[in-house]
């Protein structure tokens, strides 16, 4: 049963969209409809779960409705429909354009030699330069390969490509759609928290590493797949961690099974880790970049970004401009301040196309990073050019081409844990070398480039790691354990990134507190019915037990509020302050939410 209503933000009366299949608040400029689930959850087209006791209220959603909702539809508005034909798909003329692109990714002069690599072995490594066209193109020369249609008495098998976000998984499955003709949802979907695009058809499917180790939940020989890509394994997820240890025991139970993990940079404990597998390099043409340090440090690296963009578009060559910042916030204020100082500066400087870029973007907005640059105002007048400014998610989830100038602040956002305290939080960090390098390459992807660093060459050589911590090292580890002892995973002995032994033993302890680990260390009854929630282990435990105390309303809403980015904006606390309960935050929230149903 659900409640549904159609909301709009006290803040700028624009269309809010929130939705409980799991309890999650998501914004979409595309969708107006808001739908609230109340007795039960869905939880990614497996059977409902039901939380006993809760009660059922408000209007019922068919089920066709309900499988076809969506949390990212893109506003078909917005979107042009020139090179479509009235089914969907590509016209010939187009998809010819798409082609023959495609034939210039690295990656295609090295066809052969991988499909020959993977047939002899059970797992490969795969190292290749965001851009190459690993993400798009390797899935499908397994398609090509691989039987992945089976006998009738055999189910059908899919072959899985991992990314770290869903930004990632949603962009790559809308461009193999293109080259294959095919339209999203059907032989090639996506599966991201909160929303499946897939359909019985489906044979490729691009989905988060948490999605992924979800669906082991439910399958745990993952019997689904016949092969199984772990793309941008150089992120180092606290999900794709876990599933380099689970996946390890899966192929041992499975010689059918075979594995590829694609990675931006050369690890060797990444191959050691999987028994000597073999390692393949994709030969990319880099070209020269020219890097470039600040004499002193820069204490306002967001004011020193913005300078950076105004005097490139003023004094440098023709070429686009990428720029790193760490929160939405902070890209949102970048675009406005940069825009009002070009504005300034008249018909001096060409035009601009500022767009930005994070992992919440909904896809019709991540499109406008491909848009070409805007040209110049009148004929022979300055060029114009495209700026994206963008946290991580432009490192490597995305490629985006005609980049000549990257600046690099040297900072990025980074949750952390202390163990000692039990305290989860978000900090900014230095970058490390190898994300500085891999940010400088993205400005000789497609022409030599410039790369300008916002802080001194002895900063960069001594100041920072030479490779980013995984994140296992770094987080809260009640939830992967939890999973883990629901996946009958006997302990962390055998992952490639032991963490801490403190942390592990607080995750342990905490776990058993709460109820979901009897003294013996097996899951629960109620650990059991906490691991299917997608949620930290205090949230679920919350919900779970929330109809005993009449208040699952309430909880629903705190969870959906405590599970999205922070609703207050910098700036506004005289508003904030007409919301805020003395009893605590959680409360506080709740003020917002009831707030915000009142006035829709």
């Amino acid at each position: 049963m659900y409640f549904t209503f159609t909301f709009y933000s006290p803040e700028n009366n624009k269309p809010v969209l929130l939705v409980f299949l799991c309890f999650s608040l998501a914004r979409s400029r595309s969708l107006k409809r808001v739908t609230l689930a109340v007795s039960g959850f869905w939880f990614w087209g497996d059977a409902p779960i039901r939380v006993p006791g809760a009660r059922d209220r408000g209007i019922s959603m068919s089920t066709e409705r309900k499988r076809n909702a969506r949390l990212f539809d893109v506003d078909r508005s917005s979107v042009s429909s020139e090179g479509y034909s009235l089914d969907g798909k590509l016209d010939s003329q187009r998809h010819s354009d798409i082609l023959q692109k495609r034939e210039t990714l690295p990656v295609r002069k090295q066809k052969n030699e991988f499909l020959d690599v993977l047939k002899k072995n059970q797992v490969i490594i795969l190292v290749g330069q965001t851009g190459s066209g690993k993400t798009t193109q390797i899935p499908q020369f397994v398609l090509e390969a691989f039987e992945v249609e089976t006998s009738v008495k055999r189910p059908k098998m899919m072959v899985a490509c991992t990314q770290p976000c869903p930004v990632a998984a949603v962009s790559a499955s809308q461009r193999v759609a293109e080259e294959m003709n095919v339209i999203v949802g059907e032989e090639v979907g996506y599966s991201i928290c909160f929303e499946d695009n897939i359909s019985d058809k489906t044979v490729l499917k691009y989905l988060t590493d948490g999605m992924l180790l979800r669906e082991a939940m439910a399958k745990p020989l993952l019997e689904m797949y016949r092969v199984i890509i772990i793309d941008e394994a150089h992120e180092r997820t606290l999900a794709t961690s876990v599933l380099f240890g689970y996946l390890k025991l899966v192929l041992g139970m499975r010689p059918d099974l075979k594995l590829v993990v694609m990675s931006a940079t050369v690890e060797a404990k990444l191959q050691d880790y999987f028994d000597g597998a073999p390692l393949m390099k994709i030969y990319c043409v880099q070209h020269p970049v020219d890097i470039f340090y600040t004499m002193k440090p820069e204490s306002d690296f967001l004011g020193a970004t913005i300078r950076s963009v105004v005097e490139i578009h003023q004094r440098e060559e023709p070429g686009d401009i990428l720029a790193f910042l760490t929160r939405q916030e902070e890209i949102e204020e970048a675009c406005h301040r940069i825009s009002e100082e070009i504005g300034k500066l008249g018909n001096k400087v060409g035009p601009v196309e500022i767009v930005y870029l994070h992992s919440t973007l909904p896809p019709d907005m991540q499109q406008k990073i491909f848009e070409p640059a805007p040209p110049p105002l009148v004929e022979d007048g300055p060029p114009g050019r495209k700026i994206v400014v963008s946290t991580i998610t432009a490192e490597t989830s995305l490629s985006i081409d005609r980049i000549a100038y990257v600046i690099d602040p040297g900072v990025v956002e980074q949750k952390f844990y202390d163990s000692r305290v039990g305290v989860e939080f978000l900090m900014v960090s230095p970058v490390s070398r190898d994300r500085a390098d891999m940010r400088a390459s993205l400005a000789g992807r497609t022409v030599p480039g410039k790369c300008f660093r916002l802080y001194t060459e002895r900063s960069y050589n001594q100041d920072r790691h030479g490779q980013t911590d995984p994140e296992i090292l770094r987080s809260n580890l009640g939830s992967i354990v939890l999973i883990l002892k629901k996946l009958e995973v006997p302990d962390l002995r055998h992952f490639m990134n032991l963490p801490a032994e403190e942390a592990l033993t607080r995750a342990l302890k905490e776990l058993s507190d709460l109820g979901a680990l009897d003294d013996k260390g097996n899951l629960t009854e109620l650990g059991n019915m906490m691991s299917k929630f997608p949620l930290d282990p205090q949230m679920a435990k919350m919900l779970v037990v929330s109809p005993g105390f009449n208040c699952s309303n309430e909880i629903l809403s705190i969870c959906a509020m405590l599970s999205v980015p922070n609703c207050f904006r910098e700036g506004f606390d005289k508003v904030k302050a007409r919301f805020v309960d003395t009893d605590g935050d959680y409360l506080t929230l709740l003020n917002v939410y009831n707030e915000f149903k009142r006035n829709s």
